[in-house]
């Protein structure tokens, strides 16, 4: 590591910490020539997939392009932008995690309605009649009723859970 003071390369670590809940370890350093002290951060370097559209193109994972549609179908929703976050955060690394290097653009499209089922159901919904292009209200109704079944099933299971005890 370079001594932003003086340019040597010869540095030393003087203290490692974790911070970022693990995702970046902080190093204290000290300069070997002019005995400055600064502070570095280390994160790891991880590349998204790139994705294969519907016409078999292919472009780069575009983060800002998530993340507006995430919100677009929240708006005027009562979600705080943490958990906008925290599920931009889980849908890449749920592609990460494959290990490929291109992944079918379907399979981030399938993450964003997990997680939104997970935060909004109106959210839910507004992205699902987009993205599974919804032909009638027919097609609606019966993706909201699959969503109430579903939320009634989980209640169901929360209930006989609670009994239980």
């Amino acid at each position: 590591m370079r001594c932003p003071f003086c340019g040597t390369q010869d540095t030393k670590v003087v203290d490692s910490r974790l911070v970022s809940e693990g995702a970046q370890v902080r190093r204290r350093r000290t300069c070997s020539h002019c005995q400055e002290r600064f502070t570095t951060f280390e994160v790891a370097e991880l590349q998204m997939p790139k994705l294969i559209k519907s016409d078999g193109s292919r472009e780069p994972f575009d983060d800002d392009k998530l993340r507006n549609g995430i919100i677009k179908a929240l708006e005027k929703r009562p979600v705080s932008i943490e958990a906008v976050e925290t599920a931009i955060t889980r849908i890449k690394e749920k592609m990460q995690a494959t290990g490929e290097r291109e992944l079918p653009s379907r399979m981030t499209g399938e993450a964003v309605m997990e997680e939104l089922q997970r935060l909004d159901q109106v959210a839910y919904v507004r992205f699902a009649s987009v993205y599974r292009s919804f032909k009638d209200i027919n097609e609606f109704r019966e993706e909201i009723d699959r969503l109430e079944s579903r939320s009634e099933a989980g209640a169901l299971l929360a209930q006989s859970l609670k009994e239980e005890k």
